[in-house]
């Protein structure tokens, strides 16, 4: 790969400005053809998946803020995003998921033989999630996975981890380290990794068959927050007491609108 994280990309323009954070305005299929673009023609970039969780943590973290903003998408995972883009004007835009979105990519990467990377996660997980997305979509060439560990690594552990993604030869590295780990993970060795960099946190869980997804409904009606919290309420419950009233709030006195570009 030869292009830059910077580099103009066709399609990748309108955004909605959520509370600041440029939400890309696109559909399932306009992100799946946006990465495809990439990988055929050599571009670096890394895709967040973003919902109220991102927005409300981009609003205490300019770094974050700025980090969602120069990504090459910003998906709009949550249908929280999907309401504030149609208020936008942004009528297209629809859900793009991450588990989907993982799922979406690798079809395409089993039919074009795009080689994958695994970033993240414990070594149990990641051997369940190559195992089920090779039984998935047979042909699907997943060339490495890494589980680090929770501390911060040192430079020399840095260095081998990126030395190990590229000798791979991978062209797509799947991150699974949460937000907003991994959009800070991305963000920092998108220059150093040939490959486009895609943080599907939660993903890794679900398609190892750890976690389950919320029922199609209540991923719909917006109510999918309910079912992960009724899931994992020790680890949840905070986030979600207080970052859907901020939310609310402030996009009451922020109305959300459109913008071409980051």
């Amino acid at each position: 790969m030869t292009a830059t994280a910077h580099e103009a990309v066709a399609g990748s323009g309108r955004r909605v400005d959520v509370l600041g954070v440029g939400i890309s305005a696109v559909d399932p299929d306009a992100a799946l053809a946006e990465i495809t673009h990439w990988l055929t023609n050599g571009v670096r970039h890394y895709v967040c998946v973003t919902g109220v969780h991102g927005v409300m943590e981009a609003q205490r973290d300019p770094e974050l803020l700025r980090i969602h903003n120069d990504s090459g998408l910003t998906t709009p995972d949550g249908m929280p995003m999907v309401w504030a883009a149609h208020a936008a004007g942004a009528a297209n835009v629809q859900r793009v998921y991450g588990p989907e979105l993982m799922l979406a990519v690798c079809a395409r990467a089993a039919e074009r033989g795009w080689t994958s990377y695994l970033y993240g996660s414990s070594d149990d997980v990641l051997a369940r999630l190559r195992d089920n997305l090779s039984d998935r979509f047979p042909g699907l060439r997943i060339v490495g996975a890494h589980s680090p560990p929770f501390r911060e690594l040192t430079a020399e552990e840095d260095d081998a981890v990126v030395d190990a993604i590229n000798d791979s030869a991978a062209q797509i590295v799947w991150v699974g380290l949460s937000t907003p780990k991994q959009e800070r993970w991305m963000a920092a060795h998108t220059a150093r990794i040939d490959a486009v960099l895609v943080g599907v946190g939660a993903a890794f869980d679900m398609h190892a068959g750890n976690l389950r997804q919320a029922p199609r409904w209540m991923q719909r009606s917006g109510l999918e927050w309910l079912f992960r919290l009724a899931s994992e309420p020790r680890r949840l419950w905070r986030r979600y007491a207080i970052n859907i009233p901020r939310f609310a709030l402030a996009i009451a006195r922020r109305r959300p609108k459109l913008r071409n570009g980051r």
